[in-house]
């Protein structure tokens, strides 16, 4: 398996996770701590999502603060600029894998609308740290928003769960989706 940093592959070592000599925002024992929660993560499936954050954030013990979390990752600010999304559901997995390769494969035009990813690895994703939209979005974001769904349809990507609480914008006042671990590659059949 793969680790990406920078955007550029590196191999992983046996333990399946990179070390702190791979990465350059987390330690080796922040990767050991992330590693442990995975081992323990789906214990108890049927406690809820707030008792599953908890939970992990009492297993990993990281020293940072948590800015938020949804029903699959807990995200932590890394007080430089990026966070760190942690996988807390098996689904979590898949949405941080989504967004690298999102972020990976999408053409230029279309990569600068999603946050940059920085690092990633198994269960978890370094991004860039973007503020939200406010509440009360311009209408001209709106019909932005819808544009750049519209094009992320044309290139063949299901931009799924984009709405105000996922959309920031950047200091040029672009659009830039700050969680898209939900978007699908379209499936195109055809004719042989």
């Amino acid at each position: 398996m793969m680790i990406f940093i920078n955007n550029k592959k590196i191999a992983r070592e046996s333990l399946n996770r990179p070390t702190s000599k791979q990465t350059s925002f987390l330690s080796e024992e922040e990767l050991q701590s992330i590693d442990r929660w995975l081992s323990k993560m789906g214990q108890n499936i049927f406690e809820s999502t707030s008792q599953i954050a908890s939970n992990a954030k009492k297993t990993m013990g990281l020293k940072y603060k948590i800015i938020g979390h949804g029903v699959f990752r807990i995200v932590y600010d890394l007080n430089n600029g990026y966070v760190l999304k942690v996988a807390i559901r098996r689904k979590g997995l898949g949405c941080n894998e989504t967004e690298m390769k999102t972020y990976r494969n999408s053409p230029t035009h279309l990569r600068k609308h999603l946050c940059p990813v920085k690092e990633y690895g198994h269960g978890w994703i370094i991004m860039k740290k973007m503020d939200r939209l406010s509440p009360m979005m311009e209408k001209s974001h709106k019909h932005k928003i819808s544009e750049i769904k519209s094009e992320f349809l044309q290139h063949g990507i299901i931009p799924k769960d984009i709405k105000e609480e996922n959309i920031a914008l950047s200091n040029e006042g672009e659009i830039i989706v700050i969680d898209y671990g939900h978007f699908r590659e379209e499936v195109r059949w055809g004719f042989w």
